[in-house]
């Protein structure tokens, strides 16, 4: 089945639809050794290369769209490789053929709790893209005392370093001690900003949990490291946030049983 390429190559996750249109505009993709126009429709038997270097995708639009929830515990990090070689969340998910998984956001290695990964680009490029203001909630642990000060501050405003940052809510979970639990909202995923945030008014974060991103909630029996894909209402309303039709359900194969292994 051939489809437009600037389509199959944000579903693989190479880029969203704008960014690929630019690049076929610059002269960056070839379609089987000529450069790609706009418009081109592919299929799997073409050779499609992005400069220089050849890339495996699927044509079927419906086939490989595979959108899971990780449970991220902490110590590992959202990257591919780690030259340190740390621990990553790509090495507990299950392989894939023509397609790649994409990290919705990233969460920080001392951080655990929901992470969002699909074969879908366009979906993560707009479920990243600050215009969408997708809602993300954490469980945040504090060491210290927090007076109503504090949490006004951290509503209206505070400068960090890359600009402007605040908490769209903030609400006491409890606690005993020295530690209080309070769960955030933020509307865009700056790198590190729930904790920065915190740590402008002198307070230390002693655990910190994403526990929702738009939508989706972290399954309360999803253990840490482990994965499930979406049931087709989280899809759909995933992809219902950010103006997207919903690609047709994927089913999983499930291995045969040891009865049928032995029918064999």
């Amino acid at each position: 089945m051939a489809e437009r390429l600037q389509k199959v190559l944000a579903r693989a996750g190479f880029g969203s639809r704008r960014e690929i249109e630019t690049w076929i505009r610059e002269g960056r993709i070839t379609v089987n050794n000529r450069p790609a126009e706009l418009g081109v429709s592919v299929t799997e038997n073409d050779r499609v290369s992005i400069d220089g270097r050849v890339v495996s995708f699927s044509a079927d639009p419906g086939r490989d769209i595979r959108t899971i929830i990780y449970h991220k515990p902490a110590g590992e990090l959202t990257t591919r490789k780690d030259e340190a070689g740390r621990p990553t969340v790509f090495d507990s998910l299950p392989r894939l053929r023509n397609a790649r998984w994409i990290s919705i956001g990233r969460l920080d290695m001392n951080t655990s709790g929901l992470l969002l990964l699909t074969t879908d680009g366009e979906l993560a490029h707009r479920l990243m893209h600050p215009s969408y203001e997708i809602e993300r909630e954490y469980a945040v642990r504090i060491l210290g005392k927090v007076d109503e000060f504090v949490l006004n501050n951290l509503i209206e405003g505070v400068q960090l370093e890359d600009g402007l940052a605040k908490f769209a809510t903030i609400r006491e979970a409890g606690g005993q001690g020295a530690n209080h639990w309070y769960h955030v909202t933020v509307h865009e995923g700056r790198n590190r900003e729930v904790r920065r945030l915190w740590e402008s008014q002198g307070l230390k974060v002693s655990r910190l949990i994403r526990v929702s991103f738009g939508p989706i909630a972290l399954p309360a029996n999803l253990r840490a490291g482990r994965f499930r894909d979406l049931e087709p209402a989280e899809t759909a309303a995933l992809y219902a946030a950010v103006g997207l039709p919903a690609p047709k359900t994927v089913q999983k194969r499930r291995p045969p049983t040891r009865r049928a292994r032995r029918a064999r």
